[in-house]
C-alpha cells in the first residue's frame, strides 16, 4: 500500500504549478505568433493554420490508441456550439490582435471568467453570491480603466477581445455542462476537427502561399496550442483548480514580456492597473465560488 505523505502532495502541486505555468507561456507564444503571421495573411488562414495542426497532432496522438471512439458524443450538437464558440473566440481575438497590444488584448478577454460568473446564473441556475457579483462589477471597471476615454485604446476594436471574452465565456459554460457526459479528450479533439472542417472550407478563398518561415511558424502555432491544451488538463491531475487558479493569470504577464520583446510595446501604469483589477476580479470570482 502506497502512503501518502505531505513533501509527496507539495511535490504534485509543484508539478502542476509548473504545467500550467508552460501552458500559459505556450498560449501567450501562441497569440504572439498569430499576432505577427496575422500582419501578413489573412486571419482566415492564420486561424486555420492553428487549428489543422491542433487537430492532425491530436489525431496522431489519440487516433491509434483510442480509435474513432474518441469521437463519440451523446450531445453531438452541444459539441459543434461548443466548438464554434472556440472558433469565434479565435476569430475575435486574433483580429484583435491587429488592433490592440498584447497584454491589453490578453487582459480584456480575461474577463471571460467573470462572464461566466454573471450569466451562469440565468444559463444554468446556479446561485451567485453578494461577494461574487461585486467580482463581476470590478472586473468591468477593470476594463473600462484600460479602455477609458481619451486612452489611445479608446476605439471601437475593443470590442473585439470583449466579443472574443463572450464567446470563451460560452464555451466555458458548455464545457463545464459537457464535462458530465463527454471526456475531455473527446470535446477538445471535437472541437479540432469541426472548426478544422470549417476553417477548410473557408481558407480557399483567403490562401497565400506562406513562404517556409512561416509556414514553420504556422506549424509551431498549431503546436503551441496543443501542447498547452494538453500540459493545462495535465496540470489539473496533479493540483486542485483553486491553487492552479491565480497561475492561469500569469499568461497576462508573459503577454506583456512578448509583447515588449518582440512588439515594442510598454502598458502604461493605467493600463496595468486595470489588468491587476480584472486579475483580481477573476480570482475573487473563483474564490467566492470554490467557497461557496
Amino acid at each position: 500500500m502506497t502512503v501518502s505523505t505531505p513533501l509527496s502532495g507539495v511535490n504534485q502541486a509543484f508539478k502542476g504549478i509548473l504545467l500550467i505555468l508552460c501552458a500559459t507561456f505556450l498560449f501567450s507564444s501562441h497569440d504572439a505568433l498569430s499576432k505577427y503571421l496575422s500582419g501578413f495573411y489573412p486571419i482566415i488562414m492564420v486561424v486555420w493554420a492553428r487549428y489543422v495542426v491542433h487537430t492532425l497532432l491530436m489525431a496522431g496522438i489519440f487516433l491509434p490508441r483510442s480509435g474513432l471512439r474518441v469521437l463519440r458524443t451523446k450531445r453531438p450538437l452541444w459539441q459543434v456550439a461548443r466548438a464554434l464558440c472556440l472558433l469565434g473566440t479565435s476569430l475575435f481575438f486574433t483580429t484583435a490582435l491587429l488592433y490592440i497590444p498584447l497584454a491589453e488584448a490578453t487582459a480584456v478577454n480575461f474577463l471571460a471568467p467573470v462572464l461566466v460568473t454573471a450569466l451562469s446564473v440565468p444559463l444554468l441556475g446556479e446561485r451567485v453570491t453578494r461577494g461574487q457579483w461585486i467580482a463581476v462589477i470590478f472586473g468591468f471597471i477593470g476594463v473600462l480603466i484600460i479602455v477609458h476615454p481619451g486612452g489611445d485604446l479608446f476605439t471601437p476594436a475593443v470590442l473585439l477581445p470583449f466579443c472574443s471574452a463572450l464567446f470563451f465565456c460560452f464555451y466555458q459554460l458548455l464545457t463545464r455542462k459537457l464535462s458530465e457526459i463527454d471526456s475531455p479528450t473527446t470535446s477538445n479533439f471535437f472541437a479540432g476537427l469541426c472548426n478544422t472542417l470549417v476553417m477548410s472550407a473557408l481558407v480557399p478563398f483567403f490562401w497565400q502561399v506562406p513562404s517556409l518561415v512561416h509556414g514553420s511558424m504556422m506549424l509551431a502555432l498549431g503546436a503551441c496550442g496543443m501542447t498547452a491544451h494538453l500540459m493545462l488538463t495535465q496540470a489539473f491531475r496533479f493540483a486542485a483548480p483553486a491553487l492552479l487558479a491565480p497561475f492561469g493569470y500569469c499568461q497576462i504577464v508573459f503577454a506583456g514580456l512578448l509583447g515588449w520583446l518582440l512588439f515594442n510595446h510598454t502598458p502604461t501604469l493605467t493600463t496595468v492597473f486595470g489588468i491587476v483589477l480584472i486579475c483580481l476580479s477573476g480570482l475573487a470570482a473563483a474564490w467566492q465560488q470554490r467557497r461557496g
